[in-house]
């Protein structure tokens, strides 16, 4: 574990590009097994296109990432008027961190959460449910402001924008080439002019490289997660507030009506967490590695 905010987030930092350039590696693997098992002249035209599609549906979706994400969690926009201490107590954290002021929205739900999002920090937008602001005292709705505004900060609806188009560009891919397979096969097999090893080793990769890119893309979200406490820390300098907010949400075992996965991993937790899913496929690092990785930095203190 980290000893304090700054090596924690300069090491997940690290981590995150780590992850970005395994999953550029990914795409650059499975284009050239394509080429090795269906030949140039097959493949050339449908690395763009796959590329294009996931360009035009995860980047329409990015720039309008505020609106879409209020109609799919049912979101309401609030002004100073409906809740002026949650304002307050978002503007100091404003002033700590440096970023604009954000929209503010609630939440309807019964299960304490919160999510933000927005293409960057002039378009920004941080939620809340109704419930968390119930359980919450103070210091741990600060942590909670925090966590979100360090998305915000670190930009990470682009880090996922990023993310989910390589990865969806490479399904496209991989779809495209299971469906040349199941029509007409690659012209290096038929012609016998390739290594049968390397076709048997191209074939394996285009279908296992989907999976891949969903096991990175899952880490790249559980690395920025580890990232926002991280930086939600060097805005408060109070690692406790974030440590007893997330105790909190670990204690109650509600979880939000809205649970798509299309919206589970902007959740402060994911409502995914407890069900079927394997943790090299979750969102969210465990709830309670966080919470440890917390009180090191209050145990440690926190180092300029």
């Amino acid at each position: 574990m980290s000893s304090n905010f700054r090596s924690a987030e300069g090491a997940n930092k690290r981590k995150t590009y780590l992850l970005l350039a395994a999953m550029g590696g990914l795409t650059w693997l499975l284009a050239y097994a394509a080429l090795t098992y269906f030949g140039a002249g097959t493949t050339s035209f449908i690395v763009p296109i796959a590329v294009g599609i996931s360009l035009i549906g995860v980047w329409g979706s990015y720039y309008g990432s505020d609106k879409l994400v209020l109609k799919m969690t049912g979101a309401q926009l609030i002004t100073r008027e409906d809740n002026p201490e949650l304002f307050n107590l978002i503007e100091e954290v404003v002033v700590a961190s440096g970023l604009p002021m954000p929209k503010v929205a609630i939440v309807n739900d019964a299960a304490p959460n919160a999510f933000a999002t927005g293409r960057d920090p002039e378009h920004a937008l941080i939620a809340f449910t109704t419930r968390i602001l119930e359980v919450m005292d103070r210091d741990e709705l600060q942590g909670v402001i925090a966590h979100e505004m360090a998305h915000v900060a670190n930009r990470d609806t682009l880090v996922s924008a990023v993310a989910a188009t390589t990865a969806g560009a490479i399904a496209i891919l991989s779809d495209f080439m299971a469906r040349m397979m199941f029509f007409g096969g690659g012209r290096n097999r038929r012609d016998g002019n390739a290594n049968p090893i390397l076709l048997v080793i191209s074939l394996a990769i285009m279908i296992l490289a989907p999976i891949a890119a969903m096991l990175l893309r899952s880490a790249i979200s559980r690395r920025r997660e580890s990232l926002a406490d991280a930086t939600a820390v060097s805005f408060t300098r109070n690692p406790t507030g974030l440590r007893r907010a997330l105790e909190t949400l670990a204690r109650d075992s509600t979880v939000v009506r809205q649970q798509s996965n299309a919206v589970a991993h902007i959740w402060i937790e994911s409502p995914l967490d407890g069900k079927a899913v394997s943790k090299m496929f979750s969102t969210h690092p465990p709830i309670e590695e966080r919470i440890e990785t917390l009180r090191a930095m209050e145990f440690l203190g926190p180092q300029q």
